[in-house]
């Protein structure tokens, strides 16, 4: 045979063949299908205040509800300061409510006792001067006598006057402005509780939804600087799809459009809606899976061991592991 008619019969034989491969997977319902994959966006749980780890409530793979603690921080420091706020707090109430009060019960009766006796004599020196201005007529009394009555008349009503002024000002109260001073006082000290409070309330952390622990950064211990991640979540809520389809299918696919999704292996599709269109085309995807290399996909797998039997393994070494 001539090296023509023997090229010629090779280069056949490959098209063949390229067509075996290729012709099964062009089946009508492909031009609508596109490779795609599952995408997360985790969240990342951290504290505004840095302190050591003194506990992690979680680990990888734990379910946690939204509520759940997550992690604490040492905060034997801010509970102090809390503590010290509260008091702070309530002398300055102390004070408030001594001005408000007035005088205590005991001085106010001293002064109501002060006020009788007062009225007791002036009512004394009341009767003495009627009785002297009766006799001022007949000659029985000398006018410096009448003089003195009437002046210890004025000066017992004046005590009188005055002790009951004392008495009334004993049970107002403080001035208008040393209360409003002292009132300014006590919110003051109650935002400063307040503030204290936050830090405190800080060093814990809870899980903000029902998620996936994805990984844990820090072990107990730790010192963890200020707004450091500690714990990754995963909610089931910020789980996508992405795919990539050509510009050609673009303005079929609208924002709220169903799409049907299925991983390798599922029983069944699972159900989408479109949420997001990009803006930015792009030559290629930034991760391919192709059928062709789908299948060299590796996940990895962890498992553990009971305490016994990790104390006689290594670090390093090599391992062949069987599944049952």
């Amino acid at each position: 045979m001539k090296p023509f008619l023997l090229l010629r019969l090779v280069f056949s034989v490959c098209l063949l063949a390229l067509a075996a491969v290729l012709l099964p997977g062009c089946r009508p319902g492909d031009a609508n299908r596109f490779q795609g994959y599952i995408e997360g966006e985790y969240v990342y749980v951290s504290a505004p205040l840095g302190g050591a780890l003194t506990q992690l409530a979680v680990a990888r793979g734990d379910t946690v509800k939204a509520g759940q603690p997550l992690f604490a921080l040492e905060h034997e420091a801010e509970a102090a300061a809390v503590a010290q706020a509260e008091h702070n707090l309530a002398q300055a109430q102390s004070q408030l409510d001594d001005l408000l009060k007035g005088k205590r019960p005991t001085e106010i009766d001293s002064l109501a006792a002060q006020l009788a006796r007062a009225q007791a004599n002036l009512k004394l020196s009341t009767a003495e001067l009627t009785r002297r201005e009766n006799l001022s007529g007949s000659q029985v009394i000398s006018k410096e006598e009448l003089d003195q009555a009437r002046a210890q008349g004025a000066a017992d009503q004046a005590q009188v006057d005055q002790l009951t002024a004392d008495l009334a000002t004993a049970k107002l109260g403080g001035r208008d402005d040393a209360v409003r001073a002292a009132e300014s006082a006590v919110d003051a000290q109650r935002a400063a509780l307040a503030k204290a409070q936050w830090s405190l309330d800080q060093k814990k952390q809870a899980a903000p939804a029902d998620a996936v622990v994805h990984d844990t950064l820090y072990r107990a211990g730790e010192y963890v600087a200020a707004a450091n991640p500690i714990v990754v979540l995963l909610p089931p809520a910020n789980l996508k799809v992405r795919f990539f389809v050509p510009q050609d299918k673009l303005p079929a696919i609208q924002i709220g459009a169903p799409v049907s999704v299925r991983p390798d292996g599922a029983a069944r599709p699972f159900n989408a809606v479109v949420n997001y269109k990009s803006t930015q085309a792009e030559y290629t995807p930034p991760v391919i899976y192709s059928r062709e290399t789908r299948a060299d996909l590796v996940f990895m797998i962890e498992a553990t061991f009971a305490p016994a039997d990790a104390a006689q393994l290594s670090p390093g070494q090599p391992v062949d592991v069987d599944l049952k």
